[in-house]
């Protein structure tokens, strides 16, 4: 009785070792039933019996092999069927924490400045004007006024943060504005009408104050001098210049200005004398709103205004003066008005586009 029960552990163990032994993937009917055996006696040190401790990865132990020149790195196993290898890519046998770190620098991205993303004005879209025939415009007139930053009103365009000609000069060099030659040509006489187009370069050597740069020659003695721009500073830009029309439309009965152009204005300095200042380049000002309409304005008193620059234009909220208006002579005020007197008379022009909407209405 006790023979029989101890023949009966050993079957039992037998079956025991057998079912816990991986059978080769590679091998197929007999070679099966072979590499089983083989596989318990190669991972059986001489001397030593199977015991029921005996588990996989003491029978099949799996080793590393050294990447080769192709980046790439097998897994092979210690017994006979350790033919079969497969291969594991070189990225997937570094340290998680090289991974971590490389995917963190490459998604890492600037952080909000603040507690919520602004995205109102930078995703916003220009609202068009409403569509005009010609047949439907009973009185336009042509004004051109100057806005001056050093006014209170009109800081805004001047702030450091989002300065009016730092974003023209941008979209300029950027491709996404065209600047136009202020210099008067035959059928462009007083050189507002988009007619000549100046490249980066141009614009910004019109901008930059020239120095004379002395020529020396070999032995250090100046033989001449040559004109070279210097660096442009945004803060010299006090006055813009804008060329808009006033128009009623009887269609809508509605009468509204519609700004045509924009232009930056400089000094002029030559042999030691200051001049008036002059337009440095014109924008057509229907090409600018896209870009206008994606750039806030500053605030004095709130952050939150949700105002872009074409807001600023379209409603009107800068404060300016009349210089010129169309008229036969194509005379500026300047021309016929000195002093004090051109202020009046640009008030007066104003209350003249005032009187004329006014009497269009009976009350």
């Amino acid at each position: 009785m006790k023979r029989n029960s101890i023949i009966g552990l050993l079957c039992f163990l037998s079956v025991f070792v057998f079912a816990q032994t991986p059978r080769s993937k590679q091998g197929g009917g007999k070679s099966k039933a072979k590499g089983t055996s083989s596989r318990v006696k190669s991972s059986v040190q001489p001397g030593k019996s199977i015991t029921p401790s005996v588990q996989l990865n003491e029978l099949v132990q799996p080793s590393v092999v050294p990447a080769d020149k192709s980046g790439s790195s097998s897994l092979q196993s210690n017994g006979p069927s350790s033919s079969a290898s497969t291969t594991i890519p070189s990225d997937l046998t570094k340290p998680l924490s090289q991974s971590a770190k490389s995917s963190a620098s490459s998604t890492t991205d600037k952080p909000i400045d603040g507690y919520y993303k602004k995205e109102i004005i930078q995703n916003a879209r220009v609202t068009p004007y409403a569509a005009m025939r010609e047949a439907d415009v009973v009185y336009s007139k042509r004004v051109w006024r100057e806005i001056d930053l050093r006014e209170k009103m009109n800081n805004v365009f001047g702030a450091p943060k989002a300065r009016l000609i730092d974003i023209i000069l941008d979209a300029i060099n950027a491709g996404e504005l065209t600047a136009y030659d202020p210099t008067g040509r035959k059928g462009d006489v007083n050189g507002d009408e988009f007619s000549s187009i100046l490249t980066p370069h141009q614009v910004m050597s019109k901008l930059a104050d020239s120095v004379l740069v002395p020529i020396l020659d070999k032995d250090g003695n100046t033989v001449g001098t040559t004109v070279k721009s210097g660096e442009f500073n945004p803060d010299s830009v006090t006055k813009y210049r804008i060329k808009e029309d006033w128009l009623f439309d009887k269609q809508r009965s509605v009468f509204e200005p519609r700004i045509v152009g924009i232009a930056p204005m400089i000094k002029i300095k030559a042999a030691g004398q200051s001049f008036d200042d002059q337009p440095a380049f014109w924008v057509y000002y229907p090409e600018a709103r896209p870009l206008f309409a994606t750039k806030a304005i500053s605030n004095r008193k709130n952050d939150v205004t949700n105002l872009s620059y074409d807001d600023l234009f379209v409603k009107r909220i800068f404060t300016s003066y009349i210089v010129k208006e169309s008229n036969v002579e194509d005379l500026r005020i300047k021309d016929y008005a000195q002093g004090i007197d051109r202020l009046f008379e640009s008030e007066r022009i104003k209350k003249e586009l005032m009187d004329y909407e006014h009497d269009l209405w009976s009350y």
